[in-house]
């Protein structure tokens, strides 16, 4: 068996589910998710379109990711490369929200 095969096969075997790593994961599943409801909106009306969930499914899933490199994993590089999108989300769902409640209203 080659070395790296061995390597991977022990790190999976020491492999520990905590608490913050099940934040971590479905942080990043809801930051990634939001490609795919991208994606199904864009083939649904064959154009561009960043719905509503794109922005909620990017505001959560920056916020759990920062708070476990930043609570669970004490990880700089996390920290940072999480902390933008959380911000640029958050804005981008608050301009999403009043545009929407512009339009609705008589």
């Amino acid at each position: 068996m080659p070395h790296d095969l061995a390597q991977i096969l022990q790190a999976l075997q020491e492999f520990h589910l905590t608490p913050w790593k099940i934040v971590g994961y479905t942080g990043m599943a809801l930051f990634t998710s939001r490609w795919f409801v991208q994606l199904y909106y864009t083939r649904k009306y064959k154009r561009v379109v960043m719905p509503l969930a794109f922005w909620w499914l990017s505001v959560l899933g920056s916020v759990m990711l920062l708070a476990y490199f930043t609570i669970g994993k004490n990880d700089s590089v996390g920290i940072l490369s999480n902390l933008f999108p959380v911000f640029v989300s958050g804005y981008n769902l608050v301009v999403h929200l009043r545009h929407k409640r512009v339009i609705e209203e008589p």
